[in-house]
């Protein structure tokens, strides 16, 4: 028979849970951007830094070269991104956020401040921030390629990860 102490003490258990009802929740906040979580990665990502290649911000994201240009065909078509030749390379393709892809991406970040509210609810605020520091170190730090996490090492080493 498990016990509530084993059920807290699992790590596993805890992480999944937690993903779970954070996925659950954020699918309904981001169902008018295509891709949902992926395309809302790709406006931060476009918004963020200098307009990344297609080639970079695949790898940045983790994703098949397939998948992204998909992904921003469908967020090209809805008019919140859009593909510029890249003046150093004219095979590269640089993805830029149009105006209205940044007023999304605002409003989305919003709706996802609210997500965590809901999913971190039985947490104080000094507990929610410390989660997220102790989650974006681990994260950082696990990360199994560099391509992928090169934008978290990036805020980490220029102390933009709290706490990291």
């Amino acid at each position: 028979m498990t016990t509530p102490a084993a059920v807290e003490s699992d790590l596993g258990w805890a992480l999944g849970t937690v993903m779970r009802t954070y996925l659950r929740t954020t699918a309904g906040a981001l169902v008018e951007v295509p891709g949902g979580p992926r395309g809302y990665q790709v406006l931060t990502a476009c918004l963020r830094d200098e307009p990344p290649t297609q080639l970079a911000l695949a790898r940045r994201l983790g994703l098949d070269r397939t998948v992204m240009t998909h992904l921003l065909d469908n967020l090209e078509r809805a008019g919140l991104v859009e593909r510029r030749a890249d003046p150093a390379d004219r095979r590269a393709r640089r993805i830029v956020a149009t105006p209205a892809g940044g007023t999304l991406l605002a409003e989305l970040n919003g709706r996802l401040a609210r997500v965590e509210d809901t999913v971190l609810a039985a947490l104080d605020p000094a507990e929610r921030q410390t989660l997220r520091v102790l989650l974006s170190r681990a994260a950082v730090a696990g990360c199994p390629s560099a391509d992928v996490c090169t934008v978290a090492r990036e805020m980490q080493e220029a102390g933009q990860l709290d706490g990291c």
